[in-house]
Order: C-alpha cells, then structure tokens, then sequence
C-alpha cells in the first residue's frame, strides 16, 4: 500500500527573497486532519570539484545560521526556474574562479524533507581551468584544496559536519571506486 496525504487546503504565512512559509491541512489515509508547516525553497546545488592534481576544491566561510566557520562543497542556491546543472558551473566559477570540461550529475538530496521542498543537485565537475573568481555582494570565503582522500578520511571523522557536502564526497568516492568516474 502506497502512504500518502492528500492537501485539503494551504495558508501563505510569510514571503521572503531566500524562501517563504506556509501552512497547509492535508487529510491522513485514515480521515483525519492535520496541519503541515511547509518551508518553499528554490533548492540549490553544490560542485564535487576535481583537480588535476586528484585535489578537491572547497570553501571556507561563516555561516550565520549555525554560527559557524564551515569547510563544504562550492554550492549555491538555484534561482526560480533556473537549470541546476547551469546553476552549478555558474557556482563553481562564482566560488572558486573555476571552469570545468566534465560537468555531470552526482546525486540530489532532500536536506530536510519533513518540512522543507528544497532539493539540493550534487554535481561531479573535472578538467578545471582558472577564470575569474567573483563572489556575491557580502560574500566572503577562503578557497582549500584537499586531497580526496583525505577529504574523505574528513567526513568519516566528523570534521565536516555539512550534509551536502558529505553526500557529494562519499557518493564520489563510491562512484571513483566503481570506476564510473
């Protein structure tokens, strides 16, 4: 038997630039009612960014919500309509000064699919050459390369807490070892 909660009716709550926030009332499979407070959200995409010399590429930055200096994926948040993969090389380049030859899909994830519709597109991104880096306005963010390995050896010790970021890593790592990239 398939699950499911069909909406009987949605309330807009709040409109912002980044997201906005509803309440909807679905009805159960078994009759009865119950509200679901809905986050909308464009989605996003993060870059599993390989260099020539087997170096991942990351970035540094604060981030406000956690209160935090983190090291993730380059990523980005898709604007409305916007293709992920084109969003994702524009990310790379924004982010990192990078373009890339090989660009292709990696994985896509619901980071918090009880309350949130954002999907998150993880792409794998090799061949890279410089351009010009060239970061949003108040965006601030320090470039590392690390070695995959070691990138990998990161999340299995808990040193990355990002999921996007930890999604990417271990889904390249399994797909190097397969042999499919």
């Amino acid at each position: 038997m398939a699950h499911f909660e069909k909406k009987l009716a949605s309330e807009p709550l709040y409109q912002g630039k980044i997201l906005a926030l509803r309440r909807d009332t679905v009805e159960l499979e078994d009759g009865r009612t119950a509200l679901r407070e809905i986050v909308e959200h464009h989605g996003g995409v993060a870059v599993v960014a390989l260099d020539q010399a087997d170096n991942l590429l990351f970035v540094r930055q604060f981030r406000y919500a956690v209160g935090e200096e983190l090291l993730e994926l380059p990523a980005g948040k898709l604007e409305k309509g916007e293709d992920p993969a084109a969003c994702g090389r524009r990310e790379l380049e924004e982010e990192c000064g990078c373009v890339c030859d090989t660009f292709v899909p990696l994985a896509k994830m619901y980071p918090t699919c009880a309350y949130d519709t954002e999907i998150i597109h993880i792409f794998y991104a090799a061949g890279l050459h410089p351009a010009k880096q060239h970061l949003d306005e108040g965006e601030f963010l320090t470039v590392e390369r690390i070695p995959w390995q070691q990138a990998v050896q990161m999340v299995l010790d808990g040193k990355i807490p990002d999921g996007k970021t930890q999604l990417g890593i271990l889904k390249f790592r399994a797909m190097r070892e397969a042999g499919r990239i």
